[in-house]
Order: structure tokens, then C-alpha cells, then sequence
């Protein structure tokens, strides 16, 4: 479900903050969970969890400790773990709140949703919300969480979060796209046409152009877009190239990336859109070639998006064996990714 998807993303963005708080003025007393931490980073779990071992063995800082065995453990999918270790981490708080206890609640609620257990989740939102009453982010994923039992609970959290900065289209756009998910679309468009209404006049053309294409309305979309192409960076042409694409004419789409990579080689969204562009058309070896271009750049955070769409690609094109091979390495780095297990599943039979 696309409001999962988010939900994990936006936990996940404060893992790039886990060097920082586990070094921070104590960089030779907690050497062994600096270590763990990077191999956290490195995807790799299993060095992590001997590091974090090695660092209770050492007398290490337990609340940073038992944070990144958290960490390690959710990338394993072992969520009970996980959620073991995050509740030590936070019992052993220094009675002072900072940062860091906002950041375990976050990682918290995420494990929890991962074992299905919404109550849970929602409560760790709750502690976040008491903890620091203007997080916005906080109030939207408790809606998001909150949105298949209780419409208007969730709703009053969004409007929380809508009050808490009223030109954050991003997470007004996110909001629309789970009510949507949910069957609440008129909610959705309604929060959409609202904001159009009431800021439409210090909104930029990208702005404008972003609340008229998920409200559908393409050709509003695609003028303002236009205008916005060359000022508002990629985000503005991939949202072009896929207004193109939903007038049907992906011909134009593809000038559209094509155009910005001739400029630009160091965007992986770009190319990967340009590749399910070429899927669209059948084009299935120009498709590769374009998430294989993505894949080369470097530190680039669509790596999991692009493996997955070139393992899909070598299927279209009936390299059974090579798609196998792809799948079973990335579903030991990705192992959560339930899509990947069916495709895997699919290809056992091939």
C-alpha cells in the first residue's frame, strides 16, 4: 500500500543521523557501536549485531546500543527483536528528554506496525506527540495509521498536521494519496482544492502544477509544469514527463527525461522513470538500459526501486535465469519486500 511505503520512508530518513548520535563526544568509548552503526548503513545486519555484542561485552553506552541493535534487527524483519530493543533503549534514558527519545519512538512505531500490532503503533505515536506536541509528522502517520478504523480521528490528525505549516505540499500531498488509498478521495481533493484556493497566488508554478496533477486535472497540470521545468529541477520534469505520460503521449515524455539527462547524468528518479516509460512502451531493453544508468550513480536512494524494476525488466524480456539470480541477491538485502517474494515465487515456476 502506498501509505506503508511512506509510513517506513519517513521513519527511515533518520537513520542518516546514526553516526551522529552514536559518536557524539564519546568517539573511543563507543568505538564498537560507531561500528555497528556503519555496518547498519552498509546494509549489513549481522556485522552490526556482533558489533553491538561487542560493545555490551565493552561497557558501551546501552541506550545508543540497544537503538542500533534495533536498527539491525528491523533490517533483518525480526520486528519482535526489534521492538525488544527499543524499549530497553528507551528504559535506559537518562530521565533527560532530547533527541534521541523522539528518534527511538519513531523507530518504535515502525516495528510495531511491521508486526501489525496499529495499537502499539499508535501509542508510540502518542508518546512523540506528548513529547513534542508540534511534530507534525508525528500527527500524520498517527493518521495514516488511524485511517482504516477511525475516518475522523484520522482526519483530525491530518488537519493537525496541515495546521502545524499550511505550505507544506509534500505532506499535503501525501495525505491525499492515503485517503485516496483508503476510498476517500472526494476528503483527499477537497484538502487539494482548498489549498489551490486559499494559496494559489504565492504558490510557485511547480506548486500549482503538483495540486493539479493529483487532482487529475492534466492540462492545467502540464501548463503550469511547463513553466516551472526549467526553474524547479527534476521535480518539476518528472512530474511533467508523468503529466505526458497520462495525456498519452509518451513520445513527448521520454524528450522530456531524455532532455534533462543530456544536463544532468547524476539523477537516478529520472532515469528510473525513464525506464518505466520505456516499459510502458514495450521497450523493454531501452528500459533496461535506463535503471542500469541509474544503478551506476553513486549513493543514490533509489537503489532498491531500480534493482527491483531491472530484475522486472529481464522477466519482460524472457531472461528467466538472470531475473532468478538478480532476485535471490536482492531479496538478501531486501528481505521485507513482499512483491519481490511473489515475483520469486513467480519465477520458480519458470
Amino acid at each position: 500500500m502506498k501509505e506503508r511505503k511512506r509510513i517506513f520512508q519517513i521513519i527511515l530518513v533518520g537513520a542518516v543521523l546514526c553516526c551522529l548520535l552514536s559518536g557524539c563526544g564519546q568517539k573511543d568509548k563507543n568505538a564498537s557501536v560507531k561500528e555497528g552503526m556503519a555496518a547498519v548503513e552498509a546494509l549489513d545486519y549481522n556485522t552490526a549485531l556482533q558489533c553491538f555484542e561487542k560493545a555490551m561485552v565493552d561497557g558501551e553506552d546501552l541506550r545508543l546500543l540497544y537503538r542500533g541493535q534495533g536498527l539491525a534487527y528491523m533490517g533483518l524483519t525480526m520486528y519482535e527483536e526489534a521492538v525488544d530493543s527499543f524499549e530497553k533503549a528507551l528504559s535506559h534514558s537518562n530521565g533527560q528528554v532530547d533527541e534521541i527519545d523522539y528518534d527511538i519512538n519513531y523507530y518504535l512505531a515502525t516495528a510495531y506496525y511491521k508486526l501489525g500490532e496499529t495499537d502499539n503503533s499508535i501509542e508510540a505515536y502518542n508518546s512523540i506527540i506528548a513529547l513534542l506536541p508540534k511534530d507534525k509528522a508525528a500527527y500524520y502517520l498517527r493518521g495514516c495509521l488511524r485511517i482504516g478504523t477511525d475516518f475522523d480521528k484520522a482526519r483530525a490528525d491530518f488537519d493537525k498536521a496541515i495546521s502545524l505549516d499550511k505550505e507544506d505540499y509534500t505532506q499535503l500531498i501525501d495525505i491525499y494519496l492515503v485517503l485516496e488509498e483508503n476510498g476517500y478521495k472526494e476528503a483527499g481533493q477537497e484538502y487539494l482544492q482548498a489549498a489551490l484556493e486559499s494559496g494559489s497566488k504565492s504558490m510557485t508554478d511547480y506548486e500549482q502544477g503538483r495540486m493539479y496533477f493529483y487532482l487529475k486535472d492534466y492540462d492545467n497540470a502540464r501548463n503550469y509544469l511547463e513553466k516551472a521545468r526549467k526553474t524547479a529541477g527534476y521535480e518539476a520534469v518528472l512530474l511533467l514527463g508523468k503529466t505526458y505520460e497520462e495525456l498519452g503521449d509518451n513520445n513527448y515524455a521520454v524528450s522530456v527525461y531524455n532532455s534533462f539527462i543530456a544536463d544532468d547524468q547524476t539523477n537516478a528518479k529520472v532515469y528510473n522513470q525513464l525506464g518505466l516509460c520505456k516499459m510502458d512502451m514495450g521497450a523493454y531493453e531501452e528500459a533496461l538500459t535506463a535503471f542500469q544508468a541509474g544503478m551506476n550513480i553513486e549513493n543514490n536512494d533509489m537503489m532498491q526501486t531500480l534493482k527491483f524494476n531491472e530484475i522486472v525488466t529481464y522477466e519482460y524480456l524472457g531472461d528467466y535465469k538472470k531475473a532468478a539470480v538478480l532476485l535471490d541477491s536482492y531479496l538478501s538485502t531486501y528481505p521485507d519486500d513482499g512483491a519481490a517474494k511473489r515475483e520469486y515465487t513467480f519465477l520458480q515456476t519458470r
